[in-house]
């Protein structure tokens, strides 16, 4: 067997949406005169959203805010600074490649389906992208392996065939989970937290070959030479 398929995250490696929701909420805090760190961000990338920062905002305050003001204004610097986000550095080369290649592509991520459809139709690559898998589709988002089998088996191949690329710890528990191999490409939030249990680690995608990412299945899936 030969590497068929390629599964992608989305947030933080197809485009970078986590530093806008990140900097979006800090600069919240910064302007009520408090901090929020990125450390005490990044464990909820990768993961079904269960940050409670408005709570955690009150608690550093010492009292209620008009919740209903923040988050419009929170939503609003978001949304500028999602504004000018395209695909990061080598996706649209590498899922050009793989499709030249015949190899099947899907997406798999643990944001909603209302997110993930729109920014890939907003980027350019929804056609790309035959399967697209979100938390919505199953019981278990990230790091549980659901997304990655069920990217897998409505591609149509053995988690064995295919690869995973990936931004974050939570991401790639999930894909060596399901069986798949892994890379990991660190964004500046998800550079801070262990990705050692990866197969690979690249600086961008531009460094992404699709006979590396080949030599990367189990003996038995790889091409024979």
């Amino acid at each position: 067997m030969a590497l068929r398929a390629l599964v992608f995250d989305f947030d933080g490696l197809i485009c970078d949406t986590e530093w806008p929701e990140y900097a979006s909420v800090a600069d919240t805090f910064t302007d009520h005169g408090v901090e929020l760190p990125p450390e005490e961000w990044v464990h909820v990338i990768g993961s079904a959203w269960d940050l409670d920062w408005l709570g955690q905002l009150e608690a550093r305050l010492g009292r209620a805010v008009d919740r209903d003001e923040v988050v419009a204004a929170r939503r609003a610097r978001r949304d500028e600074l999602l504004a000018g986000c395209g695909c990061l550095p080598g996706v649209v080369e590498l899922v050009g490649a793989a499709a030249d290649a015949g190899l099947r592509l899907a997406v798999a991520s643990s944001s909603p389906r209302s997110w993930v459809v729109p920014h890939l139709e907003r980027l350019g690559v929804a056609p790309r992208f035959p399967v697209v898998v979100t938390r919505d589709d199953v019981e278990r988002a990230k790091p549980a392996p659901d997304l990655f089998l069920a990217a897998c088996r409505r591609l149509e191949v053995a988690p064995g065939e295919a690869v995973a690329l990936e931004d974050s710890a939570p991401g790639v528990a999930a894909a060596v989970a399901a069986g798949l191999r892994c890379v990991v490409v660190p964004n500046r939030l998800t550079a801070l937290t262990d990705l050692g249990q990866a197969h690979a680690r690249l600086a961008s995608l531009l460094d992404a070959d699709l006979r590396a990412l080949e030599a990367l299945l189990p003996a038995a899936a790889q091409r024979p030479t």
